[in-house]
């Protein structure tokens, strides 16, 4: 078990050679408002952010407004994102999550984690990953398996909760890095090291065998 010193200087050196790797790291999915973000967002659990960015092309243009989710029928609903998998508790968290948005926050997508926690279908990790695109504000880590991944490889963390991990990161990130971070990992195991990798010829893990 490393230390939190021991982590801070291994997180240093693969933070900086992953700024180098995959310096275009950024959010994948395509959305044109905060609302859209977050059904993005829930539409992306246990699915790609391709087959997600195809279904929303659509879905998008088809309910333009929050209202629209509002006023939508469900079982019509859940065909519009049937490919994305999960469909039936999707479309019940989104729909739900549109009335909550528009009664209790005025149609507002809320600026911090407590209030995007309220919202159906909305975890911390999605809190987070809204909260950051959003609004800039990084409050937490999102940990998403890419990430839990990457910190458990390189002894980040001994953990396989993931808010046991976001805490870990937290302690040896500086805080300007939270909000990347997620996606230098996410970039770092779809180009690099994927769960299949056997990490052989992982440009990091090479990094810090020399």
């Amino acid at each position: 078990m490393l230390t939190v010193s021991q982590r801070k200087k291994k997180v240093s050196i693969l933070l900086k050679e992953l700024k180098k790797l995959v310096p275009k790291a950024t959010m994948m999915l395509a959305y044109s408002n905060n609302w859209e973000l977050v059904v993005a967002v829930v539409l992306s659990a246990q699915c790609t952010d391709k087959q997600v960015n195809k279904v929303t092309k659509t879905l998008f243009q088809k309910y333009p407004t929050l209202q629209d989710y509002v006023d939508a029928d469900r079982t019509e609903f859940e065909q519009d994102i049937y490919s994305t998998g999960f469909y039936k508790h999707k479309a019940k968290n989104v729909l739900a999550g549109a009335r909550v948005v528009h009664e209790q926050f005025g149609g507002i997508i809320p600026n911090t984690l407590e209030e995007l926690m309220m919202i159906p279908g909305v975890g911390r990790k999605t809190a987070n990953v809204v909260l950051g695109n959003a609004y800039g504000i990084a409050e937490g880590i999102a940990v998403d398996t890419h990430v839990k991944r990457f910190a458990q490889h390189f002894g980040l963390t001994d953990s396989s909760n993931p808010n046991v991990i976001e805490r870990d990161l937290m302690a040896i990130l500086p805080q300007k890095e939270w909000f990347l971070f997620t996606y230098y990992a996410i970039e770092y195991g779809r180009q690099y090291c994927s769960a299949r990798c056997h990490h052989d010829d992982c440009p990091l893990r090479m990094l810090l065998s020399t």
